[in-house]
């Protein structure tokens, strides 16, 4: 496990399926995911059985608060490039509503950066996040995250286009 001041990441249990599939049921927590035809629970179920084990190439992360051993949300890396020493921030979501605006996104991001700079000898993470997500955009920033391009209207949600940003974090910029 991975621990921070407020989350710990851990790798997912099969039981956590059942969470994301709420979370991407759910119109407010997924309106900035990637959208994809729906799926039942049993069909996500079986997915979470058949999740592949967790390497430096890719990876898929539950968030959990230290003082209650409940999934909050994910984060997924990956896309490795060992010899530019960059992987992507894939997804990133605290999907449980009643952990928003506590911190534990912020520690989160946080706490994944490190490992992948420190563990996987990573130099660089890069993310795209839609333009429109501030929650999002201010969580990356306030670990040291720059906007350093735009993809334009190639986000669909909601069926309106938004631009996408592209983020990067250098292993000597990421703070606290």
């Amino acid at each position: 496990m991975l621990t921070g001041d407020l989350v710990r990441l851990r790798a997912l249990e099969p039981a956590d399926s059942e969470p994301m599939w709420r979370w991407y049921h759910d119109p407010e927590v997924g309106r900035w995911m990637n959208s994809a035809p729906p799926i039942s629970l049993a069909q996500n179920m079986a997915k979470g059985l058949d999740r592949p084990r967790n390497t430096f190439e890719q990876m898929l992360l539950g968030i959990e608060p230290l003082d209650d051993p409940r999934l909050i949300g994910y984060a997924s890396l990956g896309d490795t490039d060992f010899v530019a020493r960059d992987i992507t921030l894939q997804s990133f979501a605290i999907g449980d509503r009643d952990a928003w605006g506590k911190g534990y996104a912020t520690d989160a991001l946080r706490v994944a950066c490190r490992f992948v700079f420190e563990e996987a000898g990573m130099h660089r993470v890069t993310l795209w996040v839609a333009a429109e997500n501030t929650a999002a955009v201010r969580a990356y920033e306030r670990v040291g995250f720059v906007q350093e391009g735009r993809k334009r209207e190639s986000f669909r949600t909601g069926g309106k286009l938004y631009d996408y940003l592209m983020m990067g974090l250098l292993a000597s910029e990421l703070t606290g």
